[in-house]
């Protein structure tokens, strides 16, 4: 694997970074978290057993242009 499969991108100005999960040979957007609640949601939407084990995982989750947690833009 060369990239992680998740990726949370930077925050944007009005707030919240949008989550994609890359399967199947595609990106597919998760939507919008605004909180790590959101995006243990999300991921759990998509069949991650244990969503909160793998956020601080780079193998997993890939934190963009920005500092992981953050979610507001700076």
């Amino acid at each position: 694997m060369t990239s992680a499969p998740i990726v949370v991108h930077r925050p944007s100005l009005s707030g919240g970074r949008r989550v994609t999960v890359h399967s199947s040979g595609r990106d597919e957007t998760l939507g919008t978290a605004y909180s790590d609640h959101d995006l243990v949601v999300f991921l759990e939407g998509v069949g991650i057993a244990d969503p909160e084990a793998i956020l601080d995982d780079p193998q997993w989750v890939e934190w963009r242009d920005g500092p992981a947690h953050q979610f507001s833009a700076a």
